[in-house]
């Protein structure tokens, strides 16, 4: 039953793989960009079949655009810290 849901799940909220640059929060943001194309995508078919109002599409748009902002500044703009600086082999005491 389980892999029914999945496939479901699949079809629904498909996610397309991820070929850039390798880092967590590379992939934290891509994840967040694919989800808000896919509401958008959703609340521009609502939209169009007259479920939503053009305000309303409007001001959803606005507040996921508005959430997607927050996590690029969050994950893409923030100053990493330095690695932290570990001993050279030559200060480790023999043996360890």
């Amino acid at each position: 039953m389980a892999d029914k849901e999945d496939q479901k799940d699949q079809f629904f909220y498909p996610r397309a793989r991820y070929y850039g640059d390798f880092k967590p929060e590379n992939l934290a943001f891509n994840a967040n960009l694919q989800e808000f194309a896919q509401r958008v995508a959703y609340i521009c078919g609502l939209e169009t079949g007259g479920k939503l109002a053009p305000e309303e599409a409007y001001e959803e748009i606005r507040r996921l655009w508005k959430q997607l902002k927050r996590s690029k500044s969050e994950l893409l703009d923030t100053p990493k810290p330095p690695p932290p600086e570990l001993p050279n082999d030559e200060d480790l005491p023999p043996g360890g």
